[in-house]
């Protein structure tokens, strides 16, 4: 089922929220800097990704089919020096720490993206891109690197503002990451140096610049404009800037319709970052047993333009609420399919009213703050109404129908095992059942515990028991 309204997103560059316009009226392209799989991504590097993944299933609800690029960033200087450190290669680096990432996306129940792209498969068009930069004469060569001219490029700083006449002019920086006060000119393609991997092309031996790699992947997988670019907001610059720089002086054309950026996960007054050394891994929180519907709930919780801190009471408090919606979602459900239980109220128009709210935050720039403050609402009034046996299985029906659309986005109300019982758990919930029925509580109670180290929450209530994973 999709939805047909208009969205707004707030784009960085404009600095103004405007109305959603794609290319392409039915195929939305978006193209996201994914991991530089050097390490395992911790949870601040998630909260841009779960952000991304609620904007693409958005688009879906809406209506839209969606052309998504999420790229793989297999060399970089943090890579080779880790193999260089470790007496490996990059290769051997890169693959490790990528298969953990896609290990940690189900965890956080992100979707697939269309493509996948390692940067390593895509030097040739890096190649190519560098090649007609030169062409144009947007660069020149030092020491065998080759650099982008941000003099030459006139609407250089247009994504973050910055002021060019601030920065010494002359300046040119090889390193992948830098500050504004360090950078000029950017290097595009840096000259072999023996301890290093490197490629062949027609303007000497070296490796691609991290900036390249965007714009070369971007151009091949979703032409030379695209509708979404999104990111972490420490990529506005240099990265975005510099994306922006080289594929628009290269093509000619605009880069990207719209910029979306995430803002920083905080640890206390600090952002999450591996530099800084407050970093929680989503490994490790997986390995500690943390339930990735109550993470992923936490990254939502709040805008994603605002800043949000982690601590582990907010995961507390995430798993609270966690469970609040999947218990009120496995009522509504039994009461859905008791044919027997009658309406006894007029629910249509309130349910219709928190529908209608649901939607605007989503198409508010993605407000999923308030998206979930209309849930709890409507869960809070459903459940009265239920208390009391005034909600029949027609209105549990349209309200499930809902809460089924609303979890395509926000995917936090029903665990893997809405799908289905696997046949051991299936049996000892069928053996509990007639104990307690012969009366044999003690038996009912080790079965119960049993369960509970299996992960499995047996509740009994007034239409039946239930169970649910932890």
């Amino acid at each position: 089922m999709t939805f047909q309204k208009s969205i707004r997103f707030y784009d960085t560059k404009t600095g103004s929220q405007r109305r959603f316009e794609p290319i392409n009226p039915e195929v939305v392209s978006i193209y996201s800097c994914g991991p530089t799989v050097y390490n395992f991504a911790h949870i601040g590097n998630f909260r841009n990704f779960v952000f991304v993944d609620v904007l693409r299933r958005t688009l879906k609800l809406f209506g839209y089919d969606v052309r998504h690029v999420r790229n793989v960033t297999d060399v970089d200087d943090k890579i080779i020096r880790i193999a260089q450190e470790n007496n490996e290669s990059i290769k051997d680096v890169s693959s490790r720490y990528e298969e953990a990432f896609f290990e940690d996306c189900k965890y956080l129940r992100l979707e697939d993206v269309e493509y996948n792209p390692r940067a390593t498969d895509h030097i040739d068009g890096m190649i190519d891109l560098v090649k007609r930069l030169i062409e144009k004469g947007y660069t020149y060569e030092k020491d065998g690197s080759i650099y982008f001219k941000v003099d030459k490029f006139t609407d250089y700083g247009k994504l973050s503002g910055i002021d060019l006449s601030a920065v010494r002019t002359g300046a040119r920086v090889d390193s992948d990451e830098y500050s504004k006060e360090d950078a000029r000119d950017f290097v595009l393609w840096k000259g072999r140096r023996n301890d290093e991997p490197y490629w062949d092309s027609d303007f000497g031996q070296g490796r691609p610049g991290w900036h390249l790699e965007c714009s070369a992947m971007s151009r091949h997988y979703l032409g030379d404009t695209f509708d979404i670019h999104t990111g972490a907001e420490d990529l506005v610059f240099p990265h975005h800037e510099n994306e922006i720089a080289q594929s628009e002086a290269a093509n000619g054309r605009e880069y990207v319709r719209y910029w979306l950026h995430c803002a920083f996960l905080n640890m206390k007054d600090q952002k999450m970052s591996k530099s800084l050394g407050n970093i929680i891994t989503a490994k490790k929180l997986r390995d500690d047993g943390v339930n990735g519907l109550a993470v992923r709930y936490f990254l939502l919780s709040v805008h994603y333009r605002k800043p949000l801190a982690f601590s582990y009471e907010s995961i507390d408090s995430a798993v609270t609420a966690v469970t609040r919606l999947q218990t009120f979602f496995t009522r509504i459900k039994d009461l859905a399919d008791n044919r027997e239980a009658d309406d006894r109220t007029d629910f249509e128009d309130k349910l219709n009213k928190y529908k209608n709210e649901w939607f605007e935050a989503l198409a508010d720039d993605l407000n999923t703050a308030k998206a979930l403050g209309s849930l709890f609402e409507l869960v809070r009034e459903a459940n009265s109404l239920m208390d009391r046996q005034m909600i029949g299985w027609r209105q549990a029906t349209a309200i499930l129908d809902f809460l089924s659309m609303a979890d395509s986005v926000l995917d936090v109300m029903q665990s893997d095992s809405d799908s289905g019982l696997n046949q051991e758990i299936e049996d000892l919930v069928n053996c509990r059942n007639e104990a307690r029925k012969a009366r044999n509580f003690e038996e009912a109670d080790r079965i119960r515990d049993q369960l509970k180290k299996m992960g499995i929450i047996i509740e009994d209530t007034r239409e039946g028991v239930r169970w649910r994973k932890i």
